[in-house]
């Protein structure tokens, strides 16, 4: 059977033009050398070269091995080398779903050192399977979850990777921009600015104002936190989001953060991975990342 040694041997003799010169170029001794021959010779019943004097003069079955070699073993190299790079963390894709609209400007601060880290590293960020993130993660789609809301599944593991708090947001011309905390009642007389989810997915309903059973006035859905924000500071309405990303557009925006009910509204956002995916390097370099991050956590 070829090998990949015996196309190597070929092409170091055929470079080199001695037998010791191939032996040294290989780390191989030269009986060892010619020993791995004599055997694929005897194997394939053919010879693959002849002494001429101090020379070697490679055979028709010779030559024709050593045509293949240079075009066999570049290809192979190129394989060890991809390999070497996987197994380094140096080449390879992360798929990253995301359940959590307001997260996105927090993973640009991790996506910046993870692929400063990984420069043969690809990163793809899904929102499109319209927040199916565990059907995604089950079918192979994406590598991670990024949600504040982790469902317990065999065979998925959720890490947390940072907490925050969800608060309300008004203009700073509001009337309840006089208040340090709100009750859920008074938000009855306001539009309410979300992200287009389905409010069995909206804490701001789910932890405030349905156990509450209060609806607000109106209900308003908006895809970009910018244009939702520059809506709150015109007074157009009052919308929830974390206290850290909320405090970002204070800077630049006449705005106030208010703590919803007396223990405000904390959140988790987890990590979500394959329990296959475990040990995968990327994976756990990206979670590492997440968790040593200051961007949530202002």
């Amino acid at each position: 059977m070829i090998e990949k040694i015996h196309l190597s041997i070929l092409r170091e003799i055929a470079r080199n033009g001695s037998l010791t010169a191939a032996a040294s170029s290989l780390h191989l001794t030269q009986s060892a050398l010619s020993h791995t021959i004599k055997k694929l010779e005897r194997h394939c019943g053919v010879t693959l070269w002849q002494k001429d004097g101090r020379n070697i003069r490679l055979t028709d079955a010779g030559q024709y091995l050593l045509e293949q070699a240079n075009r066999i073993l570049p290809q192979l190299e190129r394989l060890d080398d991809t390999l070497k790079q996987y197994a380094n963390n140096e080449r390879g894709s992360l798929r990253i779903g995301m359940e959590c609209h307001p997260c996105y400007q927090w993973l640009l601060g991790v996506v910046e050192p993870f692929l400063a880290r990984s420069p043969g590293v690809d990163i793809d960020v899904k929102q499109k399977f319209q927040f199916g993130g565990m059907a995604a993660l089950f079918n192979y789609d994406i590598d991670v979850l990024i949600t504040p809301d982790p469902i317990v599944k065999e065979h998925i593991c959720f890490e947390p990777v940072f907490d925050y708090e969800l608060v309300l947001v008004v203009a700073n011309s509001s009337p309840l921009a006089q208040y340090t905390e709100l009750k859920p009642e008074q938000l009855s007389e306001q539009t309410l600015l979300t992200y287009p989810v389905d409010i069995a997915r909206l804490d701001i309903f789910q932890q405030c104002l349905l156990p509450a059973q209060v609806m607000p006035k109106r209900h308003k859905t908006l895809e970009d936190t910018a244009i939702m924000l520059q809506m709150v500071a015109a007074n157009r309405g009052v919308a929830a989001l974390p206290r850290w990303l909320a405090l970002e557009y204070a800077k630049s925006l006449p705005i106030t953060l208010i703590r919803l009910g007396d223990k405000g509204i904390q959140k988790h956002i987890h990590v979500g991975y394959r329990k296959l995916d475990q040990h995968n390097p990327n994976i756990e370099h990206f979670i590492r990342l997440a968790k040593s991050g200051d961007t949530a956590r202002a």
